[in-house]
């Protein structure tokens, strides 16, 4: 028998409340105390995936090992599990929908009437018990996305009233995050909202077992005795969340509050063995005490929302907390560099990070800020698209290839030193098309990768169509660009760097999805030491 407990995180008021924060908090603390955990991500918007969402949109879309695009909070239950994710990690209503649209094509649902209950319910209830099925875990967290009352969550919170009635109020609980605003008029804390976001979850025949607060100001006793007569829980089980100086004191402080004691006091499992949170809190402590401070410049095409570099931001906090250093970040948008403005633009900056993107907008501006960064000697990351042209600028300016571009921004081109993968080329469809998920990597052993990996042979993770056109690969490479990392199958070249440069390295992967807080990303950790090295000369 399968001994699976589950615990839903819904949100209400509003949302941004920090659902994925509290739901990979709570899933440390339980890992710490000796469960084996996992989370996913039920998002009620109707595309299949975010891989075909503007990053404007949906900030940046996280790709797992097996090749799934998914939700960014994925990225945040990585980085504070230390585990990987998977495609049943994700679930949005477009897959739901497609799924039980395909049935019924098959014949499957024996000319019954389709309808949300049971068939869309049932399918969101598979999706959820996925994970545990497996026998892997003994407890999965699923946040649903949004807030209730919004019409695309209702068949969400649906199955897990179904869910709860099924499989008893010890095996499922509900947690909901809720906000309690201060009113500075009133100079008070006001619970209506919250009162009636539980009263709208209450109407689809689902009762909250734990409520989190997140609010600006201490939430009293009295407070507390409100929320919990109002919303029908006990006082303990009302638990604050206050606004934290980082999103990796959150685990410190729901720990304090209590909320993996009562949800484990809900779920009817010891919870003798206490939460010691040892790499955690070391991790934190470099974090918040560094020696020295550097500036990292992030060149990208849509800095205007930070999450779109969400993974690559929180990898830049992991490397600098293993140098014992602070990253400032420098946002660039690609589109306001020239060759004229560069230096003006990039000045003092002891890195500089090109950002994966897609499309011929700001592509320009990219180019310019690798050409200043390789001729002044600044220590350099560029990351898929960012390794693309750092390989377009040396072509121009090193190896005299003018005209040099990618096809992705130019079909006709005189020098494609950048192109379109082959086996991209009968592809017409958008979502889920991309070389994607986790691919190997031989590493030449004399480089500046290999220095930081020491490994010869690694597995990143990919989401890109074009590629390095090794026609060009002799000549760039006796122009001194050399290729050190090529795909054992397919010969792709993976990453390139400038041996005579003190820092200069391109990657066709995306190393930022696999730093997490207790395996900072070892090409992290090189590039800000060598920026650290850089900004004392």
């Amino acid at each position: 028998m399968n001994n699976t407990k589950y615990v839903f995180v819904t949100g209400g008021v509003t949302s941004s409340l920090g659902k994925g924060i509290i739901a990979a908090s709570l899933a440390k603390l339980l890992q710490e105390r000796g469960y084996s955990v996992t989370i996913q991500k039920l998002d009620p918007y109707i595309n299949i995936d975010p891989g075909t969402l503007n990053p404007y949109e949906h900030g940046e879309c996280y790709v797992t090992d097996d090749g799934a695009e998914t939700d960014l909070d994925l990225g945040h239950y990585e980085r504070f599990l230390n585990i990987p994710t998977s495609q049943a990690n994700n679930v949005t209503t477009g897959r739901i929908y497609q799924s039980v649209i395909n049935k019924e094509r098959k014949g499957e649902f024996l000319g019954k009437t389709v309808q949300i209950i049971p068939h869309i319910t049932d399918e969101i209830k598979n999706r959820i018990q996925i994970l545990g099925n497996t026998g892997d875990y003994d407890i999965v967290i699923t946040e649903i996305g949004g807030t209730v009352g919004d019409i695309e969550s209702l068949p969400y919170v649906e199955a897990v009233r179904q869910m709860q009635w099924e499989l008893g109020d010890n095996n499922a609980i509900v947690i909901h995050l809720t906000l309690v605003p201060y009113l500075a008029a009133a100079g008070e804390l006001k619970t209506k909202p919250t009162q009636h976001s539980v009263k709208t979850l209450m109407q689809s025949g689902v009762s909250p077992n734990i409520l989190v607060c997140r609010s600006e100001h201490e939430i009293n006793d009295s407070i507390k005795r409100k929320l919990a007569l109002f919303c029908n829980v006990k006082k303990q089980d009302v638990i604050q969340s206050l606004d934290a100086e980082t999103i990796y004191d959150v685990p410190n402080l729901m720990f304090k509050e209590g909320l993996d004691r009562v949800v484990l006091e809900k779920l009817e499992l010891s919870s003798e063995k206490q939460p010691e949170l040892k790499a955690w809190n070391e991790f934190l402590n470099r974090h918040k005490n560094p020696k020295s401070t550097i500036e990292i410049g992030l060149v990208g095409k849509y800095v205007e929302l930070h999450d779109s570099y969400k993974s690559i931001t929180e990898a830049f906090i992991h490397a600098g907390a293993a140098n014992k250093a602070k990253v400032k970040v420098r946002w660039i948008h690609s589109e306001s560099l020239t060759p004229e403005n560069a230096a003006s633009k990039l000045q003092g900056l002891n890195g500089l990070l090109v950002a994966p993107g897609f499309g011929d907008r700001g592509i320009e501006g990219k180019i310019a800020a690798v050409q200043y960064v390789r001729e002044n000697n600044i220590p350099f990351l560029g990351i898929c698209l960012g390794m693309q042209m750092a390989v377009i600028e040396y072509s121009r300016n090193v190896l005299g290839l003018e005209k040099a571009n990618s096809t992705e921004m130019a079909k006709e081109l005189q020098h494609p030193v950048i192109n379109l993968m082959e086996e991209q080329k009968d592809v017409t469809e958008k979502g889920g098309t991309m070389r994607l998920g986790a691919w190997d990597c031989e590493i030449t052993k004399d480089s500046k990768v290999y220095e930081a990996y020491n490994a010869e042979l690694i597995s990143e993770r990919h989401r890109h169509r074009y590629e390095y056109n090794n026609d060009y690969k002799e000549q760039l490479e006796a122009a001194g660009l050399k290729s050190t990392g090529i795909n054992p199958k397919t010969g792709l070249v993976e990453t390139v760097e400038i041996p005579t440069h003190p820092w200069f390295v391109g990657v066709q992967y995306h190393p930022e999805y696999k730093s997490t807080v207790l395996n900072p990303h070892p090409l992290f950790v090189s590039f800000i030491k060598a920026a650290l090295e850089q900004s004392k000369k």
